[in-house]
């Protein structure tokens, strides 16, 4: 998966960018009490153990 597609699947499920400082963003919605960070980095892949920890530090994982 693409870091694009994470995004864009991270804001399919209701997360917004919160706070941005670089290429580091944070991602958070209303009724989810912690932040998801990601460090963006465009078109490259993400690897599947970083992006399998923030899917699940979404609560997206599992679904």
């Amino acid at each position: 998966m693409k870091f694009s597609e994470l995004v864009r699947l991270l804001t399919a499920n209701g997360f917004d960018i919160m706070k941005e400082k670089g290429s580091i963003r944070y991602y958070g919605k209303s009724g989810w009490n912690r932040l998801v960070r990601v460090d963006y980095h465009g078109s490259k892949e993400v690897p599947t153990g970083t992006c399998n920890a923030i899917l699940k530090a979404a609560g997206i994982k599992g679904k």
